[in-house]
């Protein structure tokens, strides 16, 4: 009799079973939409469909196009700023060239002018000064250099006023050859301003210049 009892309050307080999915009926779970066969119903009412408006796309191209245009501008424009600020102003091309008249200089003599802030020679020499210059052994050399390659006319040579060796200034128509003598270490320079005798390795510099009658440009 206990047993009996216990069992009917068990089935009491048990639930009851569920039905499974299989066993539901169809009509539980298929839409009543358009779409019957969507579980979901296919979210309706979730949708929003609206037609593009054609004029709206051209209104879009055309501002891509035009930020794009300004952006390519602006970096043109600061590139072409970029580049003229490095370029050279007019007062430094202007001291980038310096022009002389050689109609006033007696030949045999030499004369310092100031080019770049640097000391320029001027020597317009003798016959003589051509013709000891041009019989120069290259063996006899310690910088190696033809006087025909260190002039544009045979009469005048255009060196810096600027000792190979420690920079000081030479002493014109001074020293062993008859050319420049530098007192700083004792270095001597023929009228070519080839270095003979002393310390400094190189001949004197030849700066760029051009001959125009009696006008010499340097630069």
């Amino acid at each position: 009799m206990a047993f009996a009892l216990r069992s009917a309050v068990r089935a009491l307080r048990s639930p009851a079973p569920r039905a499974a999915w299989g066993a539901r009926p169809f009509a539980s779970y298929v839409s009543t939409d358009s779409s019957p066969a969507s579980v979901d119903g296919s979210f309706k009412k979730d949708r929003v469909d609206k037609v593009a408006d054609p004029s709206s796309r051209e209104f879009t191209y055309l501002l891509l196009g035009g930020t794009r245009f300004i952006y390519a501008s602006a970096v043109r424009l600061g590139v072409i700023q970029f580049v003229s600020s490095m370029s050279a102003s007019k007062d430094v091309l202007a001291l980038a060239s310096a022009e002389f008249d050689l109609g006033e200089i007696n030949t045999g003599s030499t004369i310092t002018v100031k080019w770049r802030g640097k000391p320029v020679f001027i020597k317009r020499r003798t016959e003589d000064e051509i013709a000891s210059a041009e019989s120069v052994s290259m063996t006899a050399l310690r910088d190696p250099e033809e006087d025909s390659v260190r002039v544009q006319e045979k009469e005048w040579l255009v060196v810096l006023a600027i000792c190979t060796h420690l920079g000081c200034v030479p002493i014109s128509n001074a020293g062993e050859y008859g050319g420049w003598f530098c007192p700083c270490h004792g270095s001597h320079y023929d009228v070519s301003g080839r270095i003979r005798k002393g310390p400094a390795p190189m001949n004197l510099e030849v700066p760029p210049y051009q001959l125009n009658g009696e006008q010499l440009v340097i630069g």
